[in-house]
């Protein structure tokens, strides 16, 4: 519990900071583009005034200072038209590569463009057209290349701050992973050491009796078991290790999961097995995958509070062999199929709920399988399917 809530709290952390750095990144750059937007505005006037200057150029007029103002523009894209709206000059836009008519239509539309946005100066002449109306011309200029590039970076920004927060999101979940793991391995091979003692002192108290009683027609069930709990403390140990996975008949291991649960639980509770006359050869650690089963069967009697029926299925399909475990139970809610295979999460009274999240790690890591609820309806049961690849 300690580790989810401060989990959460990070990720809330890492959320609210990338939030607040796009807005602020926001903010500035809106700002900053106001401000270059009113300059390149104050620049494209006096752009334009030196415009007319060298149209209305005299004696006065300092030539050299007005190129060297017309010159100076190398950013801001500029298209010069007259009074009836025929392009006579441009600057910063880039036409190579096309007929001179389809330079002259793409300088016009850039033009319109850019009056449509308002960004465009008139200036007048001192000579007037044949209807005695004064000349003027209309200096049409965009955004310059630096002002577009500002207008995106806060977006380049944002999505930069949104990647590092999932990298740490990420990093932080693998951690919790990692942790929880060693808690569930050390916890498996503390109990399969615990479990060493007393079991070899009932294998020697079973011999004792052996020889003591040798007709007696219990000992044959105390030695199954005893035997049952050897397996079990094999299974804890192998948690943790990576098993070498064998060549097994899946029906024999079906079989042999349906025999113990049989012997141990009541008679309200039925058991069906469906499964190929012909055998069922996969790559598996026996011993883990049964306990997987068992779980899984274990559960659905608790579902079923002890009476129903439980069917298990195997098939071989066309890219995998599937194992399927259906009960008569009480159901889960659709919103919990992923969460039952979370560690601690459990709808009984008693239980740490760490069954089928070991169940899960079991299929998944060391058999490179999937096990999920393949359907559930509350009130009449759930299935949940194992799939297993074919080598």
């Amino acid at each position: 519990m300690v580790w989810t809530d401060r989990i959460r709290q990070v990720k809330i952390l890492l959320v609210a900071s990338a939030v607040v750095i796009a807005v602020a990144s926001l903010v500035v750059s809106h700002l900053l583009v106001r401000d270059l937007v009113k300059e390149e505005h104050t620049n494209m006037g006096v752009w334009a005034e030196a415009l007319r200057s060298l149209n209305n150029n005299d004696e006065n007029t300092d030539m050299a200072l007005v190129l060297k103002v017309l010159q100076g523009n190398e950013n801001i894209p500029v298209v010069v038209l007259d009074d009836d709206g025929q392009v006579q000059d441009f600057r910063n836009l880039r036409v190579s590569g096309k007929t001179a008519a389809d330079s002259l239509r793409y300088l016009e539309q850039r033009a319109q463009g850019m009056k449509r946005d308002g960004n465009v100066i008139r200036i007048y002449l001192d000579s007037a057209t044949p209807q005695g109306q004064q000349e003027f011309m209309e200096v049409c200029f965009g955004e310059s290349l630096m002002l577009r590039r500002l207008a995106y970076y806060p977006y380049v920004q944002l999505g930069v701050v949104l990647i590092f927060a999932a990298v740490a999101i990420f990093a932080l979940l693998s951690s919790k992973r990692a942790e929880q793991n060693k808690v569930w391995v050390g916890l498996s091979k503390e109990t399969a050491h615990q479990l060493g003692t007393p079991i070899s002192s009932l294998m020697a108290w079973v011999e004792v009796l052996r020889e003591t009683y040798p007709d007696d027609e219990l000992l044959p069930e105390m030695d199954k078991d005893v035997r049952r709990l050897q397996r079990i403390a094999e299974r804890f140990s192998k948690i943790g290790s990576l098993p070498e996975p064998k060549p097994e008949n899946l029906n024999d291991v079906i079989e042999n999961v349906v025999q113990y649960i049989s012997r141990r639980t009541s008679n309200k509770v039925r058991l069906h097995v469906r499964m190929p006359d012909h055998p069922l050869i996969v790559k598996m650690s026996a011993p883990l995958f049964e306990w997987v089963v068992e779980n899984l069967c274990k559960n659905a009697i608790d579902a079923m509070e002890g009476q129903g029926s439980i069917t298990l299925t195997a098939r071989d399909e066309q890219d995998c062999f599937s194992v399927e475990v259906a009960d008569t139970g009480k159901g889960i809610p659709s919103k919990n199929f992923k969460d039952v295979f979370m560690p601690g999460f459990t709808t009984k009274s008693r239980g740490w709920g760490l069954g089928l999240s070991l169940a899960k790690r079991i299929v998944e890591e060391y058999h490179r399988g999937r096990i999920f609820v393949k359907s559930s309806e509350l009130g009449r049961g759930t299935t949940f399917r194992i799939e297993l690849k074919k080598y």
